[in-house]
């Protein structure tokens, strides 16, 4: 939060326009402040930009599935979103129009998301494994105007059968491919004019820019909407928690379909004028994405909890990750033992952060803290954080409340304007001057947050408010469990009992002997109120499209059983 006592300077290159920043002589952040945005747009004052000043500068380093390189420069971000743009325009899409984006990590997804920038339309990413009645929710709730598509899989098959059901539908896009009924993005992109003139009336500002589906593990997904100013809300994302360099490389890895691409593939990392690396694979294996970091020197990563759980089982030793100086995660809460397993192999302390579909990074270990273990971080100078409790008590030191933003003065930049179209629930996390994350945790003495749950993940049983991540951490100690979810079952005396959902490492295989050993490890590391009752051995976990998991669905099923 601005604060006038800080002394505040133009933050470096291009997003010195727009942000203030005051730093220790260490180079930690003390302070942020945003000025001059009521216009901004990120296509135009940031792409554009620095195309002008630096246009042979990696803007990001593709690679296809088929392994097929692509240095795409800022002054190629520029004249390629520009075509796209003059190309959507002669297609119909307008400003104010709902777009909803399903393009995996083609390439050609940066050039549309700029250029709705610059049209004023909004961007709706979504995920490519939606099926027809995810999508006739989506175009419903949406009122989306137009689709553009990965000719990839199934999916547009998928879009095709909800578009029965939706005349709202004006416009579709193929990318990658052809089909019939549907506009050819890659072979009609190169008809169009690669110049663009920033009209007078140029969305911009508080105007709408994007609609993130939020994660949707208690309910169906709500659309966040994002402002033209939320880019600038992730300055903070990628020069202080992913440390990116100018002169490096940073890998997110997300598909474009949900908030973490956005946190992590361009926004904060272009305005720190920092090249990213974008991967187009179809299935996720542990030893290709260190052989790439390996290849491409990459200088910072960012994946989320499920990434290194399977990182740390592979042996790390074999490659060369010198050039790596910053590890981040975020998504879900990192279990420690993760984080130990992390470090031990590569000497380096992966920061985790927090934040939502409705955020920006919120809680942090940013540049300058020492990380601890199992700890979200600090609160970022960007947004004002307190734990409540009872609806607006401050908890005290080790007391579990809820994590909220005080907004009662100025929304800060980042927060998203509302969900679309949906006061009511808009109301219930925007009230009384505070936003409300819906997510617990507790503070320690030295000011460092520590993750308890979801508001309705917590478990009451027999009198105690359990939270099922402490639980999680112990159970992910044991070397031949993968990953596992604590969630609670009806119970007749205690009212709640706990269970743990366990997906166990390779090699091993359920029996009675090892369920007796983990019961019985559980018996000596855990107090007698936090004992699963019960275990249950699965192949997998059920996840969100973001690779969170849904512990909803497991006790949803479980209390209907």
């Amino acid at each position: 939060m601005a604060n006038s006592e800080l002394n505040y300077v133009p933050a470096p290159g291009v997003a010195g326009k727009f942000i203030s920043v005051c730093e220790d002589e260490s180079g930690a952040l003390q302070g942020i402040e945003f000025h001059d945005d009521d216009n901004f747009n990120f296509g135009f004052d940031v792409v554009d930009v620095l195309a002008a000043e630096c246009p042979d500068k990696t803007a990001m380093l593709h690679v296809s599935k088929e392994g097929k390189e692509r240095r795409i420069t800022f002054k190629d971000m520029m004249t390629y979103s520009n075509k796209t743009a003059n190309y959507l325009h002669y297609l119909g899409i307008k400003k104010g129009d709902r777009v909803l984006l399903i393009m995996k990590r083609h390439y050609q997804f940066w050039f549309t998301l700029v250029a709705l920038h610059k049209i004023g339309a909004i961007a709706v990413p979504c995920s490519f494994l939606l099926t027809k009645k995810d999508f006739e929710y989506r175009f419903k709730a949406g009122g989306i105007n137009a689709v553009i598509c990965t000719a990839d899989g199934e999916v547009a098959d998928e879009v095709e059968k909800a578009a029965k059901n939706y005349l709202g539908l004006r416009t579709k896009i193929i990318v990658n491919g052809t089909r019939e009924g549907w506009a050819n993005y890659n072979r009609d992109i190169r008809f169009f004019s690669a110049t663009l003139k920033r009209p007078a009336d140029a969305a911009g500002g508080n105007d709408t820019a994007l609609m993130f589906f939020t994660s949707g593990t208690t309910s169906y997904p709500k659309m966040a909407a994002h402002s033209h100013k939320y880019p600038l809300g992730h300055y903070v994302t990628a020069k202080y928690w992913h440390q990116v360099d100018s002169e490096g490389l940073h890998f997110t890895i997300s598909d474009t379909g949900w908030g973490k691409a956005l946190w992590g593939k361009i926004y904060g990392q272009w305005l720190s004028e920092a090249p990213i690396f974008t991967y187009d694979y179809d299935e996720f294996f542990a030893k290709e994405i260190l052989s790439m970091m390996e290849k491409y020197h990459m200088t910072s990563f960012c994946a989320p909890p499920t990434v290194f759980r399977m990182l740390v089982h592979v042996d790390m030793k074999k490659f060369d990750l010198s050039s790596l100086k910053n590890v981040s995660t975020a998504g879900e809460a990192l279990n420690p033992e993760v984080y130990e397993k992390f470090y031990k192999a590569t000497g380096l302390k992966i920061m985790e952060g927090f934040g939502q579909t409705e955020t920006t990074l919120t809680i942090a270990n940013l540049k300058g803290s020492v990380p601890r273990p199992g700890s979200m971080g600090k609160p970022s100078p960007q947004y004002d954080v307190v734990l409540l409790r009872d609806g607006d008590r401050e908890v005290g030191v080790n007391e579990t409340g809820e994590v909220c933003i005080r907004i009662k003065d100025k929304k800060p930049c980042g927060l998203f304007l509302g969900y679309y179209k949906d006061e009511e629930k808009t109301a219930q996390v925007l009230h009384d001057g505070y936003y409300h994350t819906g997510d617990t945790a507790f503070k320690d003495a030295d000011g460092y947050l520590w993750y308890v749950g979801r508001v309705d993940d917590i478990i009451k049983s027999a009198g105690y408010r359990v939270g099922p991540f402490e639980i999680e951490n112990e159970i992910m100690k044991l070397p031949y469990v993968l990953e596992c979810a604590v969630t609670s079952v009806p119970d007749k005396v205690r009212g709640q009992a706990i269970k743990a959902s366990i997906v166990l490492t390779k090699g091993y295989t359920e029996t009675d002997k090892l369920k007796k050993d983990t019961m019985k490890y559980l018996k000596t590391n855990l107090a007698s109120y936090k004992r699963p009752k019960f275990i249950d051995f699965v192949d997998s976990l059920p996840k969100t499209s973001s690779g969170k998991i849904r512990r909803s669905e497991i006790k949803s099923k479980d209390w209907k059983e």
